[in-house]
């Protein structure tokens, strides 16, 4: 047990890289810590040379995951594309933690994220002192990436402004960054590159230049196809931050997880499980990550106030928190599946009760 609140990939999982990285003869590429062979086993999951089980990371298409790590062994930049919610951040995080063993180095990116915050910044006090130099020179984790040939990672990268994503183009084609103030530059060292993230659902996005696309290998993250596949990637994710959180897991949890991936599935694809009726959708996305946030605030609420039972009531007003984007709208839609799909369902007559009372 550990004081940090939640630690980094490399070190949550050393465990498994160790494990990996003993029994792994296969060929590196330049700067790896794993061979590809071993960084996909660490993604997806199996078993390292010493029979240590190496649990999944990514539960989904395989070929994705192969896509993005063989991207990666070339000199091409990844980017990780999808709606919120796909795990795009965290595929990133590991994939840093297994390839280069640091996920820290990471930019990200706000509509305020300026120049500076990607290439380089200036010790003001330093500057004034002796002018521009080397020691006045600091460094961003995208130049540190450079200069120690490991891989950094650019957050939300359509977030940022296009005249700013645009400085990334000299990088990722040149494979160097200059430095005019000091009428130099620094270029990378063997085993850099860039994973980035990005959506196009949310407001405030920036559409990427066609440059800039050229230097990406795209790699889409769908929402999971199936119900069983969404269960057990929730459940295997709250089972993980219960623990980190010290929250009690109920024997019912599956059961509830169920139920609320139910009502979130058919809410974000319109439609009932079955397909005969056919439904408004809310102007979030409802994704999988969303689903996982709402069963370990259920959790949470269910230990400090339930008395540990995880019920319909301890859930519903997270349920509502991640439904009910947009006030007016979002509230409109739930009204209109709570009265013609769940209030005819016996098993979720709980749910109906309860999000009715709450909304």
């Amino acid at each position: 047990m550990t004081d940090t609140l939640r630690l980094p990939a490399e070190a949550a999982f050393a465990a498994e890289l160790e494990a990996l990285k003993t029994g792994d003869d296969s060929q590196k590429p330049n700067g790896w810590v794993l061979s590809p062979k071993a960084v996909l086993t660490y993604l997806v999951g199996g078993k390292a040379a010493d029979g240590t089980q190496i649990t999944p990371k990514y539960i989904g298409n395989r070929r994705l995951m192969e896509t993005a790590v063989a991207t990666l062994a070339t000199d091409r930049a990844l980017l990780l594309l999808g709606v919120p919610g796909t795990a795009k951040s965290w595929v990133s995080e590991h994939l840093a933690a297994a390839i280069a063993g640091d996920s820290t180095k990471i930019i990200q990116c706000t509509a305020g994220t300026d120049e500076n915050q990607v290439r380089y910044g200036w010790n003001y006090a330093q500057l004034l002192a002796k002018g521009p130099s080397a020691e006045a020179l600091v460094p961003t984790p995208l130049y540190r990436a450079m200069e120690t040939g490991s891989l950094c990672r650019l957050e939300e990268l359509t977030r940022m402004g296009s005249d700013v994503q645009d400085t990334l183009i000299t990088v990722l084609s040149e494979k160097m960054m200059p430095i005019p103030e000091l009428n130099s530059a620094v270029y990378a060292s063997r085993g850099f590159n860039v994973i980035a993230t990005a959506n196009n659902r949310d407001k405030g996005v920036n559409e990427l230049s066609s440059a800039l696309k050229r230097r990406f290998n795209v790699v889409v993250l769908p929402l999971p196809d199936s119900m069983d596949q969404e269960i057990e990637i929730v459940s295997r994710r709250v089972d993980e931050m219960a623990v980190s959180l010290d929250l009690p897991v109920p024997k019912n949890v599956s059961e509830e997880i169920a139920r609320v991936l139910t009502i979130f599935r058919e809410l974000r694809g319109g439609t009932t499980g079955d397909g005969k009726v056919t439904l408004k959708t809310p102007s979030g996305s409802l994704s999988t990550a969303e689903a996982i946030a709402t069963v370990i605030g259920g959790l949470s609420q269910a230990a400090w106030f339930d008395g540990g039972k995880l019920t319909p009531e301890s859930l519903s007003p997270n349920m509502i928190g991640a439904i009910v984007k947009d006030p007016v709208q979002d509230k409109v839609v739930l009204e209109e599946y709570l009265e013609i799909v769940l209030k005819k369902r016996g098993d979720y007559a709980a749910y109906y009760a309860a999000l009715t009372e709450h909304l």
